[in-house]
């Protein structure tokens, strides 16, 4: 039981928000603030300081966080080493992904392969993954920031286009191709800060010397595209997860196309699992 409180209190440490962690926990607010307040009591203690919807630690919960980090850890470790000790034909394979389209393939194939495997798939931005994983909590993650991190092994898994997303009423919809020049006037919709389709739009434009027209932000992709139905503006996005819709338009570059590359993380140290060798058999490596 006391893992399962220290649990909660290490995932609300990190986020800094009860909804977050409840998110990663799989679990309601209501039970991980229980789960806070259960351990406070039984200790006597207080862990947070409450200010309305912000958690800072107190200097008691400072000194228990490097202690539950390890403590996670080497939990991580002996699930880790107890899902791996079988012979495939039961387990479980945790994956993490900032977007799915570049490993489903790979995680149907495997889970084709291994019908009696248990396979969980997490979506977060791509330092809540990485983190997952550098903590044991996932066996693989995939993201497109490229990491350079000693204790993981990094594989290409895709380079992918972004093309400009139009509505068929756009001026530009009728384009087979476009340069980076038209989006001098066009009204772009762009992600949060720190998305990568966001960085390479906005790299793209930089090296091409140009000032785009105001942009509206909107955070996530489904929005984006549900702006573009509406004919608020266009935007960039890469061609895996372009929409089929009659109503929307994907145009390519002629030329200098922005691009996304997308990777495939697992730990150094677990590379000879037999859990991952055998997803790692399903997974085809880009060139580089």
């Amino acid at each position: 039981m006391l893992s399962i409180l220290l649990s909660s209190f290490f995932e609300v440490a990190r986020q800094g928000s009860v909804t977050i962690a409840a998110k990663r926990l799989n679990v309601s607010q209501p039970t991980v603030t229980s789960r806070i307040r259960q351990l406070e009591e039984a200790y006597g203690v207080a862990l947070f300081h409450r200010r309305g919807s912000r958690l800072d630690l107190t200097e008691t919960g400072a000194s228990l966080l490097p202690m539950t980090e390890g403590l996670m850890r080497h939990l991580g470790d002996v699930d880790f080493a107890l899902r791996n000790a079988g012979d495939l034909r039961v387990g479980h394979l945790r994956v993490g992904v900032t977007g799915p389209h570049y490993i489903l393939a790979s995680i149907d194939a495997f889970g084709r392969a291994n019908p009696q495997l248990r396979i969980t798939l997490d979506v977060g931005n791509s330092q809540q993954i990485i983190d997952m994983l550098v903590d044991h909590r996932l066996d693989a993650a995939v993201s497109s920031h490229a990491i350079d991190d000693a204790r993981l092994t990094r594989v290409l898994l895709a380079r992918d286009p972004l093309l400009l997303l139009v509505h068929r009423n756009h001026p530009l919809a009728r384009s087979n191709a476009v340069t980076l020049d038209a989006l001098h006037t066009v009204r772009l919709l762009l992600r949060e800060e720190g998305s990568m389709t966001r960085k390479a739009t906005e790299a793209a434009l930089a090296a091409a010397g140009i000032v785009p027209a105001p942009a509206m932000v909107i955070g996530s992709r489904e929005a984006i595209i549900a702006a573009i139905h509406r004919e608020m503006g266009c935007s960039l996005l890469p061609r895996s997860e372009l929409p089929q819709h009659p109503e929307l338009r994907a145009i390519p570059f002629a030329s200098h196309a922005p691009q996304l590359s997308e990777y495939l993380y697992h730990l150094k140290e677990r590379a000879d699992s037999r859990l991952l060798q055998a997803f790692l058999k399903h997974v085809s490596p880009a060139a580089d």
